[in-house]
């Protein structure tokens, strides 16, 4: 049995019962709209974020969720699809998970408005049933994802990002949005209490895993998708790469910095920096910082009776870090 299929196991039904919903609440009289919708959930991937909003839910709450879960991992669905579709115009991206993406198909002007379509219709489900804890937790997301996004464009002007800024960018960046998933399964059934805290700091940890992990796949031979050094072509400044620039003669320093900023297009010199930062334990350092970030979170999971759902989050903790793609 795959992995994934391995995790939702215990929330298979609460995840079918999803599916449903989540296609009620993206519902609407302009028919346009609900061929793009129809086109949105036929390419979903692999649900990551409604699974982990059910497995804190149930886990916190003897195996029960309650409507509100449901609306919170819609909320959740609702604001990452909208997320994802402004992203591709911004990135001009004509493919999404192996698809066209909206773009591609529609056009810019109407994937801004159906990202913009989606943020409402999320924002509207919580507003529409009082759930204003929950508006609030993804809100705040909405926030900082933004920021964190703002934050990498600045930094990468001036390639002078320090270790704790990069912290910071991913945390805002992609943490953030797992945070929230987290939190929101636990305020769906223990609004107000401190589980609720726990979970965001759960998620957070989580994030962070999974994003130094996506770092790492620009350093790999795996076919996940997205071509090798495609982060020094675009002059994102990953961890590996922090690490050797913070860790090299001034000398080696300057080649870096010129490689990235003048040659990042150039396919041998982008193959040196890859085989540089390789040879100079880069990889090595990034994976140990990885893994410190699951170990704690993992650690979290400790003051939880043993369940079905507690097994299925620790699944999805080691899932993050040994995925393929």
């Amino acid at each position: 049995m795959k992995i994934t299929e391995q995790i939702k196991q215990p929330i298979a039904y609460e995840m079918e019962l999803f599916e449903q919903k989540f296609q009620l609440s993206m519902a609407s009289k302009v028919a346009l709209l609900n061929r793009i919708t129809h086109y949105i959930v036929n390419r979903k991937g692999k649900q990551m974020r409604p699974m982990f909003v059910f497995l804190v839910a149930k886990m916190l709450n003897n195996g029960e969720v309650s409507e509100r879960t449901y609306r919170g991992a819609s909320v959740i669905e609702l604001i990452h699809t909208a997320t994802l579709v402004h992203d591709d115009v911004v990135d001009d991206s004509n493919r999404r998970r192996g698809f066209f993406s909206i773009n591609a198909l529609w056009k810019n002007k109407i994937a801004v408005l159906i990202g913009d379509y989606l943020l409402s219709k999320g924002l509207l489900l919580s507003i529409d049933n009082n759930d204003f804890d929950l508006l609030k937790i993804i809100s705040v997301a909405v926030r900082e994802m933004s920021e964190g996004e703002l934050l990498q464009i600045e930094k990468a002007r001036q390639l002078d990002i320090t270790e704790t800024v990069y912290y910071e960018i991913i945390r805002q960046k992609t943490a953030t949005l797992i945070a929230a998933c987290c939190s929101l399964g636990a305020a769906s059934v223990k609004p107000n209490l401190p589980e609720v805290e726990t979970m965001r700091k759960f998620g957070e940890l989580i994030g962070m895993a999974f994003q130094i992990k996506d770092d790492l796949f620009d350093y790999g031979e795996e076919a996940i998708g997205k071509p090798t050094g495609i982060d020094i072509k675009e002059q994102k400044m990953t961890l590996p790469l922090i690490h050797v620039l913070n860790n090299c003669s001034k000398k080696e320093k300057s080649w870096l910095i010129n490689s990235i900023k003048n040659h990042n297009k150039d396919k041998k010199r982008v193959k040196e920096v890859i085989a540089f930062v390789k040879s100079n334990n880069g990889l090595d350092y990034a994976i140990s910082k990885m893994k410190l970030f699951q170990k704690e979170a993992l650690n979290l999971l400790n003051d939880y009776p043993e369940s079905p759902y507690k097994s299925s989050l620790k699944l999805m903790v080691n899932y993050v870090i040994d995925r393929k793609k």
